[in-house]
């Protein structure tokens, strides 16, 4: 076994998700990630937890899908594991990235909403995602298996304790902030985040990571956004989205391939159609745009927004948290634009003022 593997599985069991004596995991996995699964059982073994470990396939909920008819129901027994779960390690490793393209979108947005209280209680554990490298996803990448694998773990081997320290500086700053604006290609966009808590996202939920993010004032937002990343939602890839905000609502929409897709998106539900993240990608060991939400966000000199659910550990008490079935994430490039708390520039051209 590639010895980058077990260091992996290491990471993802004493920092991501600090397994102790007694601890039952979820481990979630396609075949195509064999190897880490092993290794984190091994792991797991070790701490005294209980690992269980589900088989995960977009082809066969494409399946599913595909052949229901009618309404959904709640998968209790989906529901009683995460409920009883301590910690959950999601490892994406699909070997068709494209599965759930020609699924219908209503019926997509239909299962979201229905299956939500299972999304509540896996994020309610010490949960944590990651990657392993496929064939699927170096393609997408335009890349070898080689290559992506040593893309992969040069995003994913790192002193992540020395990233938190790194990141500090900028998370107290938009902690204290009020006002957040900004400035890109088409975009010029505003939005309070006064009482919102930013979080220094080093690893411990996202693997990789690299990122400091919070949650807007839902109904705070104003202004246009060009996302000139494309983004990839449910197997649909969608380009050149642009959306424009009133009062924290999309009132324009458009894409410049695939706006039928971003349409089911905006209509999931009500919180689908305002933004529940705003992020700050920090990790300039991630230099190649890879279609992989999981690696893209984290790049420096972007920043990224996400249309539908906030989550809880940026909401202050004193605030209204964005509710929806749906959390996805878009991005934009800042290395030719700025980023403003309160007016004041913290980030130009890519550079962070106190660098």
């Amino acid at each position: 076994m590639d010895e980058r593997v077990e260091e992996h599985a290491r990471i993802l069991v004493e920092w991501c998700t600090d397994i102790e004596d007694g601890d039952d995991v979820v481990v979630s996995a396609s075949p195509e990630a064999h190897e880490l699964v092993v290794a984190l059982h091994g792991e797991i073994g070790e701490r005294g937890g209980n690992p269980l470990t589900l088989y995960s396939s977009d082809e066969a909920s494409r399946a599913y899908m595909k052949a229901h008819d009618g309404e959904f129901s709640l998968p209790e027994q989906s529901l009683g594991m995460y409920e009883e779960a301590d910690a959950v390690i999601g490892i994406r490793s699909d070997p068709n990235l494209s599965a759930m393209s020609d699924v219908d979108g209503d019926k997509l947005a239909e299962r979201s909403r229905v299956t939500k209280p299972i999304q509540e209680e896996r994020l309610s554990t010490q949960w944590c995602l990651t990657q392993h490298p496929t064939n699927a996803h170096a393609q997408e990448a335009g890349m070898s298996l080689d290559e992506y694998r040593d893309f992969v773990y040069g995003a994913i081997l790192r002193d992540w304790e020395e990233v938190e320290e790194y990141q500090e500086e900028l998370r107290q700053r938009l902690e204290d902030a009020t006002e957040v604006r900004v400035v890109a290609d088409e975009t010029d966009v505003t939005m309070s985040v006064d009482g919102m808590h930013a979080v220094n996202s080093a690893g411990r939920h996202n693997m990789p990571s690299g990122e400091v993010f919070t949650a807007p004032v839902p109904d705070s937002v104003e202004g246009s956004v060009h996302f000139d990343k494309p983004l990839i939602h449910r197997g649909r890839e969608m380009e050149g989205v642009r959306l424009t905000f009133e009062e924290g609502v999309v009132v324009g929409s458009s894409a410049e391939r695939n706006g039928d897709a971003l349409d089911d998106l905006l209509d999931t539900d009500e919180g689908a159609r305002r933004l529940g993240e705003l992020g700050i990608g920090t990790n300039r060991g991630i230099d190649t745009f890879t279609k992989n939400m999981l690696f893209d966000e984290k790049m420096g000199e972007t920043v990224h927004m996400a249309l539908g659910r906030a989550y809880d550990e940026n909401v202050g008490e004193a605030r209204e948290s964005n509710d929806s079935a749906v959390h996805v994430d878009m991005i934009l490039d800042t290395s030719e634009g700025r980023v403003e708390f309160d007016g004041e520039v913290v980030q130009e051209n890519g550079e962070f003022v106190w660098e």
